[in-house]
């Protein structure tokens, strides 16, 4: 009340002789509404509107005069409108705004904006864009495009790209605001992250002529689009184009063609990016070193991804968590976990605190790599240390304990984790599922199964995949059928995984015919659902079980047709059966040398290499003829260019 006092006496003896009860009154109620817990939008909408007590006090409004077209009170209904937004209080704000119309009051269009972005905040996208048309049918208040601008962000803010584009052309397109930079920026956003690439680059070239000039932000937001479509040189030239207009890049943009070249495997034209970058008066800064030593990751160079880590510190630029997890994580893919542990050691002697992203990572790939006993290590230390795992860290537990064999130890894991307040996720089930199926326990697979729905985690396709495979596995091709059934019922297609699971169990009870049947309409399905090699082998090995080589030779033949290369399993099986089942039996040197030719014919190089390597490997020389066939595939000028830029970028990268 102090405050109150005070500050009502100095507003009465400089501005205006008002009442100090009026003051009070308007002071107490601001604080009051600026107290207001932030509600859901959900409950908000929900109330009941009609309830009679109103938001404002009544007693803030008397003896208001006007002074022109200025109310007294009308920054007081603003300062309401600021709180009531701020709170996504919209029921509250309903109230300001009638009580502004009944009064004939002037809407600004400041006020609007504030609620626009209330809306945003509480997802309601809908109500925004409503808002902005009864703007001026109902209050008068005729919109600019910083109302429009404010309005189009939300929708995109929220990822509504082709309403973001559908609101755009119902406005702009009557007239109803003039747009700006800004404006033209965020369509433009929306349009890449739509794929429409060429109308964004089309509205991008009209923009001078709308008096609109493209910014940095135009300029970045259209290379990010045209790399995730891998259109990288078309975005390189843009980096010339905006210098030439005035525009000069930052650090972000050449940030962004970076991790395009990065990500396409091209190191050698991002490093000399980052040369071209400093030439230019921009420092590389962590997202520059962070993008840098993801792409050489990525291309298996971990070495050369510590030295630039080591540079990165001379540098005066500190590597962060998603340094040394890109590190970490190459390690791991590299099979070097053993290595990702003593760096681990390192970070935390000098004093850096692992997140769950390290021993996620760690603790996935030491079980992968058989080094059961380092794993367990590693989440002793986890307890010890008094670090609380998380859901992911849990879950790469459970799931390395269930691929070294212990499944019980991973379901025991899983109710600490319960217990925790963490909530087992799909992943975590399909791991123990797959562990009591790798150990030949199908019943407790199935109780899994069983409780995953009980507990109402999604049932994925990768779930119905695992339990297909499981019980294939099992030779119960009843139940699997079962599952299959149930899986096509609910509307899941099913993926390579579970035709080839079904397959195997087909062609394991001996009904071969019945697995090329399901083969037959693989190839009918999307990308990802058609036959691997593992399918064909399966198949292979039916066929030539059965006696029937020169099928099992057709459908080589259609694999290798469909680009579908053979590995050392199909070389065995083919193999075996030519030395079993045929008589006299043959050693199939010749078999492997026509194999060979074959793959050089459709320009499989790659392939045909490795299976002369096999062929040298089992004793197996190939013939003159083969040999000669295989040099003049390798031996073509384009490929030895390739192979010499491919040894230079490893020496210089």
């Amino acid at each position: 009340m102090p405050v109150c006092d005070s500050a009502s006496k100095k507003l009465s003896s400089e501005f205006f002789p008002i009442s100090l009860k009026f003051i009070n009154f308007s002071l107490r109620c601001l604080h009051s509404i600026s107290s207001i817990s932030p509600q859901k939008a959900s409950e908000t909408e929900e109330e009941n509107v009609s309830d009679p007590e109103s938001p404002i006090s009544e007693e803030i409004f008397k003896g208001s005069p006007k002074l022109g077209s200025y109310k007294m009170g009308d920054a007081t209904f603003y300062s309401l409108i600021e709180s009531c937004a701020n709170s996504c209080d919209f029921r509250s704000l309903e109230k300001i705004f009638s009580r502004m119309k009944r009064e004939r009051r002037v809407f600004k269009e400041k006020s609007f904006i504030l609620v626009f972005k209330a809306y945003g905040k509480a997802g309601l996208i809908e109500k925004a864009v409503t808002s902005f048309h009864r703007m001026e049918d109902e209050f008068g208040c005729r919109p600019t495009v910083r109302s429009f601008n404010s309005v189009l962000n939300v929708i995109v803010r929220s990822g509504q790209f082709s309403w973001a584009l559908e609101f755009y052309s119902d406005v702009v397109g009557i007239n109803k605001v003039v747009p700006n930079v800004l404006t033209f920026n965020l369509i433009i956003n929306a349009m890449c992250n739509l794929g429409f690439l060429d109308r964004a680059i089309q509205l991008f070239r009209e923009m001078p002529t709308k008096k609109c000039p493209p910014d940095l932000f135009t300029y970045c937001t259209l290379m990010d689009g045209l790399c995730k479509q891998d259109r990288i040189d078309e975005a390189v030239s843009l980096l010339d184009e905006m210098q030439v207009d005035g525009c000069f890049p930052s650090s972000v943009t050449f940030n962004v063609l970076i991790n395009g070249l990065c990500k396409k495997g091209d190191m050698d034209r991002a490093v000399k990016m980052v040369n071209n970058m400093v030439f230019k008066g921009c420092v590389p800064n962590e997202v520059t070193y962070n993008t840098l030593i993801h792409g050489l990751c990525l291309k298996g160079k971990l070495d050369k991804a510590v030295s630039l880590c080591e540079q990165m510190v001379l540098n005066k630029c500190h590597p962060n968590d998603v340094t040394y997890g890109t590190i970490i994580d190459g390690l791991v893919k590299q099979g070097r976990a053993v290595e990702g542990v003593r760096l681990l050691t390192s970070l935390e002697e000098r004093g850096h605190q692992p997140n769950e992203y390290f021993y996620s990572s760690l603790l996935s790939g030491l079980f992968k790599e058989g080094l059961s006993e380092e794993a367990l290590k590693i989440w002793k230390d986890i307890i010890e240390k008094g670090f609380k795992p998380n859901s992911v860290v849990y879950s790469a537990f459970i799931d390395g304990l269930c691929r070294d064999g212990k499944p019980d130890n991973a379901e025991d894991i899983m109710s600490a984790m319960i217990s925790a307040g963490l909530t087992p996720n799909t992943f975590t089930y399909c791991s123990l599922m797959k562990g009591y199926f790798r150990i030949g326990n199908g019943h407790k697979a199935l109780l899994v199964w069983k409780e995953m729905a009980s507990k109402d985690c999604i049932q994925n396709v990768v779930c119905y995949s695992i339990l297909i495979h499981g019980l294939c596995g099992e030779g119960k091709l009843r139940k699997a059928l079962m599952v299959w059934m149930h899986m096509l019922g609910r509307g899941y297609r099913p993926d390579a995984i579970a035709y080839t699971s079904l397959i195997h169990g087909f062609c394991k009870a001996g009904l071969v015919e019945r697995g090329l049947k399901i083969y037959n309409e693989m190839l009918c399905q999307e990308v990802v659902s058609q036959p691997d090699v593992i399918t064909y082998n399966i198949l292979f090995n039916g066929l030539c079980d059965q006696n029937s080589i020169s099928r099992a030779i057709d459908l080589l033949n259609h694999m290798l047709d469909r680009g579908c290369d053979p590995d050392e399993c199909t070389c065995d099986i083919f193999l075996k059966a030519l030395r079993e089942k045929l008589n006299p039996p043959r050693d199939g040197q010749e078999f492997l040398d026509e194999l060979v030719v074959r793959l050089c014919k459709r320009q499989r190089g790659l392939a045909a290499s490795k299976i002369v390597e096999l062929m040298l490997l089992k004793c197996m020389p190939p013939k003159g003829s083969t040999w000669e066939v295989v040099l003049q595939n390798c031996c073509r000028r384009k490929k030895i260019i390739a192979a010499i830029q491919a040894c230079q970028n490893s020496i210089f990268c």
